[in-house]
């Protein structure tokens, strides 16, 4: 019996333009596929990461499940959040869900993706284009991921990987086992040129976030960037897991619970964040733009 073709997405998310934020490739899946099948489309579409959703037919809850699995080109990854959001995207703008409200079934746990009304589109409703712009943000419910002490024997060779000679800070995030960093400087996280191959000799298990202060003007609270050429992703463009750690750790400092963040890759692109302290959970809000669709015909 021949296999059905599998309808695929590629999503710009973090973004509300083709080409900036962070591209995923969501995957329509009606019957299952094997981990070799996943890995390697993954690593056909080479973009930061690609998702499969299964709609959960069984699951007690009154919104609509979808189990969710993300890969890079290289490995399955625990937690990612711009393909979590290129997902509900691609769920609501194809009105495949009558909900505002979908949870996927992960690695991770339950995570949910909700509609949020965006009041200055919503007030703004004539794009410069003439065409009518989405009256919303999509909110991520992801678990704060805090940050802990670093062993300093190894800071040479972070220091060797990232190009730099000195920083304000280092951590090291309990979840993920990210490196965080912080640069004395938004424009010091924004002009940073890593060495790829020195990064994959650096201790963590995943990646490096390097963040900086923005300057007050930018009407950003922080900078970031993220690095994680150990799972085939030199740069992640709008990295939404490691905001989960870049609220924790910024709330420290800044005293506050909500944020705007510029990701300074490239691409760019930019997230509305609320750190739920008593619950340890973020709130991570954002936009996408579909650029691609077809069919995969193996």
């Amino acid at each position: 019996m021949a296999k059905k073709l599998v309808q695929y997405y590629v999503v710009d998310a973090f973004t509300d333009s083709a080409f900036k934020g962070n591209p995923a490739a969501v995957c329509l899946l009606e019957e299952d596929r094997d981990e070799e099948w996943l890995q390697a489309v993954a690593s056909e579409f080479n973009i930061s990461e690609t998702c499969y959703l299964t709609r959960l037919t069984d699951a007690e809850s009154p919104n609509p499940r979808f189990r969710l699995r993300w890969f890079t080109p290289v490995a399955e990854m625990e937690l990612c959040g711009h393909a979590t959001l290129a997902a509900a995207h691609t769920l609501f703008s194809t009105d495949l869900v009558n909900s505002n409200t979908i949870e996927f079934a992960t690695l991770s746990g339950i995570l949910t993706a909700k509609k949020v009304p965006d009041v200055k589109a919503m007030n703004d409703s004539n794009s410069q284009n003439g065409e009518a712009q989405d009256c919303y943000f999509i909110e991520l419910d992801f678990p704060a991921a805090p940050t802990a002490d670093f062993n300093f024997s190894e800071v040479s060779l972070i220091l060797k990987a990232l190009g730099v000679s000195s920083v304000v800070d280092m951590k090291i995030t309990t979840t993920c086992e990210d490196i965080f960093v912080v640069l004395p400087s938004a424009k010091s996280v924004a002009d940073l040129q890593p060495k790829f191959d020195e990064m994959k000799k650096c201790p963590g298990r995943r990646g490096i976030i390097v963040s900086g202060l923005a300057p007050p003007e930018s009407g950003f609270d922080f900078y970031s960037r993220f690095f994680c050429p150990k799972f085939g992703v030199n740069e992640d463009p709008v990295c939404g897991s490691a905001h989960c750690a870049l609220a924790t750790y910024w709330s420290q400092k800044l005293g506050k619970c909500d944020f705007v963040a510029y990701s300074a890759s490239p691409r760019s692109g930019i997230l509305n964040i609320h750190l739920d302290e008593q619950n340890r959970r973020v709130q991570l809000r954002g936009k996408a733009i579909t650029v691609m669709q077809g069919s995969l015909l193996v």
